[in-house]
C-alpha cells in the first residue's frame, strides 16, 4: 500500500475512531513523516526492523537541549507513534512487521516540580491582592478570571486545555460537572466551595455574550483563552507572589494530585480524578507520601527515635 495514503487513513482514524485531539494527529503525523523520509519508505513493505533500527540510532544522534542528545523520552514519542500505525496496518490486515517488535527505550522516572504549601497560597492569593489596587475595570475582570482559573485548577485538576474548553454555562448550584478529557473519556470533576465562589464573582464582574468561561483580550479583541494564554498568567502570578522556580498550569494538576495522596486518598481515586488511563501514570505522585512514611518510621520503628 503507498505509504502517503497508509497515513492519511491512519490520521483520519485515530482522530475520528480513537478520539485524538488535534495536536496529537499533527503529532504523530511529524513523527511519522520523519521516519518515512529518512528511511524512504514508498509503500507500508518498505518498513523493515533494520530501518527502524537506523532511524532509531539516527534520532539518538539528534541534538536536543543545549549540548546534549534528543532525550529518550523524546525518542519514544516517534517510537510511540509508529507502533500505533502498525497496529492500525495490522488491523486493516496489512502485511508488515509486528508493533511488539518495537520496544521502546528506557527512560529515567520522572521527577515532578512540586509547589511548597506557601508557594501554593501566595500564588492563589496573587490575583486578588493586585484587584485590590486596581481600579481600571478590564484589569479588575482579568484579576477576577484569574483568580477563578486558579481556584478551578486546584480544586478540580484539571488539564490546561480542558479548563480552556469550559463554557460560562456551568452549572454553579451543584459542586460538580462533567469534562471531556483525552481519548475523548468523560469524567466528572468537583468543586471546592471556594472555586464556585471565585467562577461566580468572575462571572457577575461579565459583560460580554461569549460562549467561553475564560476569555482574554477585553482591551483589544476579546476571545477564547488559550493554553498559552493562561501559561503566562500563572508565569506573571508567580513573579507576583515571590516564586522563583518556573511555573505552570500542569504544577497546579500536580499540586491538585499530591494535596490528595498527601491527606489519605487513594491512588485509584486519584487516578479517576485525574482521567488516567493507566494508574502507571498516577504513582509517579506517590513519592509525595514520603513525609508521611518518614514520620511512620520514626515513630513505630524501635531504633527511629
Amino acid at each position: 500500500m503507498e505509504i502517503e495514503n497508509a497515513k492519511r487513513q491512519f490520521l483520519e482514524y485515530i482522530e475520528i475512531e480513537r478520539g485524538r485531539v488535534v495536536k496529537t494527529v499533527e503529532n504523530y503525523d511529524r513523527y511519522l513523516t520523519r521516519y518515512f523520509t529518512h528511511a524512504n519508505i514508498k509503500r507500508t513493505s518498505d518498513i523493515s526492523e533494520e530501518n527502524i533500527r537506523e532511524f532509531r540510532l539516527w534520532l539518538n544522534r539528534q541534538a536536543g537541549t543545549g549540548r546534549d542528545s534528543m532525550k529518550r523520552r523524546t525518542q519514544n514519542y516517534y517510537l510511540i507513534a509508529l507502533r500505533a500505525f502498525l497496529k492500525f496496518l495490522r488491523k486493516r490486515g496489512i502485511e508488515g512487521i509486528s508493533p511488539e517488535r518495537i520496544e521502546l527505550a528506557k527512560v529515567p522516572e520522572r521527577s515532578l516540580d512540586i509547589m511548597t504549601a506557601a508557594e501554593l497560597a501566595r500564588l492563589l492569593a496573587a490575583p486578588r491582592e493586585a484587584l485590590a489596587k486596581e481600579q481600571d475595570p478590564n484589569r479588575r475582570r482579568a484579576f477576577l478570571r484569574d483568580a477563578a482559573i486558579l481556584e478551578l485548577f486546584f480544586s478540580t485538576g484539571l488539564r490546561v486545555a480542558e479548563l480552556c474548553s469550559l463554557n460560562a454555562d456551568i452549572d454553579l448550584s451543584r459542586d460538580e460537572f462533567s469534562i471531556r478529557g483525552k481519548g475523548d473519556k468523560v469524567r466528572v470533576v468537583f468543586l471546592s466551595p471556594a472555586a464556585k465562589e471565585a467562577v461566580r464573582t468572575y462571572l457577575a464582574a461579565r459583560e460580554d455574550m461569549g460562549e467561553a468561561l475564560f476569555v482574554d483580550g477585553w482591551a483589544s479583541k476579546l476571545h477564547r483563552i488559550t493554553s498559552r494564554d493562561v501559561q503566562r498568567h500563572i508565569k506573571q502570578y508567580a513573579a507576583r507572589a515571590g516564586i522563583t522556580s518556573k511555573v505552570t498550569p500542569h504544577m497546579l494538576r500536580h499540586a491538585f494530585a499530591t494535596d490528595l495522596l498527601s491527606n489519605g486518598a487513594d491512588l485509584r481515586s486519584v487516578q479517576a480524578l485525574l482521567g488516567h488511563a493507566n494508574i502507571a501514570t498516577t504513582q509517579i505522585y506517590t513519592h509525595v507520601t514520603d513525609a508521611h512514611l518518614r514520620e511512620v518510621h520514626k515513630k513505630y520503628h524501635s531504633r527511629g527515635a
